[in-house]
């Protein structure tokens, strides 16, 4: 397919989905039309802050606050929502709409191919699932572990990755090792060799007994984007050991390309940064997870624990789909969203996403010398996540918690507190504040924070 021919399309689709395929409805005049947004694709490169004013304008986010926790939950864009709640309307008024109109499972066979492409995925290796930890939990839970098994993690997980790993570990008698990746903190230069390097040195010492490697694209706490596609290709693909990738923060967020990457399993969310309703995500499973039995050597590596076509001969994607009487509505919406970022252009997103992270982190370095900030800026590991506390006390959580609520109360700007361990071995964690920069920011948004933490700062410290 020609590069030219990808917008038009990826237009096509998003006019044609966003009306939520159940009804054709009026958009309102405010709303950012995806020809303006084709427009300004083709036009407006020498004005690009025009076309992310036209993007922020499509959000429905209240005037008085600037939401800066998107990390914790994104927004719907205004199209998106109103096809929303104009499709509960109707399936409200006529139930029967779930079979009629939707056309229920098969309909979202039609939003499968329409996202697909724009995640490097072919539609038989999409699940639209319900969150990263379903889709993860449906992974883990389904694969075939053997007493003795080692499945390498790290020590900068969510509690959705290492509860299902736990889960694993006492009723396989899987041994899981959490391993110790570097977290940046100012002092120290951190490295995709770095990370790299970790996972390769334990695959050396535990071998044939290393069954699965399962870590964050980008972890939700420091917000380090970790080299997935090398992890996957330099360490594990070599050593025939299969991925899964908890992409929390990378759906939405980033230009993912699955097939490039050439994970196994990728599971994330929709209701983060790709501003889909709640109980939605995205579950990728490479090629029907025939490389498992590859690397496995076992024919049946993968049971399908969370369907209701389990038994029936089709494939694996579609029978883990097909969970009963779903949510259309909140997939046909998270579709809508999806079509949105391939309009706009999932790279220009990323690059966009990561500029505001990189500002956010040197306009802090520059108003708090002293600070740690635990977020790389460095090309490839920074993303629209930023760690910080500018406190000498790094381990004071109250201290944040008031002055993140004051941030809040006093200027509207609302982020979140978080505390992890820097060390694996660490008792005591350590606390920060979280910074979320999205494609619904700009600049002043950045610049407007660091101002307001700056004024909190000096009356607490």
């Amino acid at each position: 397919m020609s590069p030219n021919h990808e917008p038009q399309q990826a237009r096509r689709r998003f006019l044609k989905t966003t009306t939520g395929l159940a009804v054709a409805m009026a958009l309102p005049t405010q709303a950012l039309a995806a020809d303006d947004l084709l427009h300004l694709e083709r036009h407006g490169h020498h004005n690009d802050d025009r076309f992310w004013h036209k993007v922020k304008k499509e959000f429905v986010l209240a005037r008085r606050t600037t939401y800066m926790n998107i990390g914790t939950t994104g927004s719907m864009p205004r199209r998106v929502l109103e096809g929303f709640d104009t499709n509960n309307e109707i399936v409200a008024r006529d139930p029967w709409t779930m079979e009629g109109k939707f056309g229920g499972f098969a309909h979202v066979g039609d939003m499968i191919d329409a996202i697909a492409p724009g995640f490097g995925a072919d539609s038989h290796e999409i699940v639209l699932s319900r969150n990263t930890t379903d889709g993860i939990c449906t992974i883990i839970g389904g694969l075939q572990f053997e007493h003795g098994d080692v499945i390498l993690t790290t020590h900068h997980e969510h509690v959705g990755l290492t509860s299902p790993l736990t889960v694993a570990s006492q009723r396989f008698g899987v041994e899981v090792v959490e391993l110790e990746i570097p977290v940046d903190t100012g002092a120290n230069s951190v490295t995709e060799e770095d990370f790299i390097r970790v996972f390769a040195d334990a695959v050396a010492v535990y071998g044939s007994r290393v069954r699965l490697l399962a870590f964050s694209h980008i972890t939700y706490k420091t917000g380090t984007v970790l080299p997935a596609k090398r992890i996957c290709k330099e360490v594990a693909v070599p050593n025939r050991i299969p991925t899964l990738v908890d992409g929390a923060h990378g759906i939405g967020m980033m230009d993912l390309n699955f097939h490039d990457m050439d994970c196994d399993f990728y599971a994330g969310p929709g209701h983060k940064w790709q501003c889909g309703p709640g109980a939605t995500g995205i579950l990728y499973v490479r090629d029907e997870a025939k490389r498992l039995k590859e690397f496995w050597g076992v024919e049946e590596p993968l049971y399908l624990i969370n369907s209701s076509l389990a038994p029936a001969q089709m494939g694996i994607c579609q029978r883990m789909q097909y969970i009963g009487n779903d949510h259309f509505p909140a997939k046909q919406a998270l579709t809508d969203s999806c079509l949105m970022w391939d309009t706009i252009g999932r790279d220009r997103i990323e690059q966009r996403v990561r500029e505001l992270g990189s500002r956010c982190k040197r306009k802090l370095a520059k108003a708090f010398p002293n600070a740690k900030i635990y977020s790389p800026d460095v090309e490839g590991l920074n993303c629209g996540l930023t760690s910080v506390n500018p406190f000498d006390d790094q381990t004071d959580g109250e201290l944040l918690l008031a002055m993140r609520d004051r941030l809040r109360e006093e200027y509207g700007y609302i982020i979140r507190t978080t505390d992890f361990r820097l060390y694996k071995d660490d008792v005591i964690p350590t606390q920060a504040l979280r910074i979320s920069t999205h494609l619904f920011h700009d600049e002043s948004d950045v610049d407007g924070l660091v101002a307001a933490m700056r004024k909190v700062y000096r009356e607490l410290a």
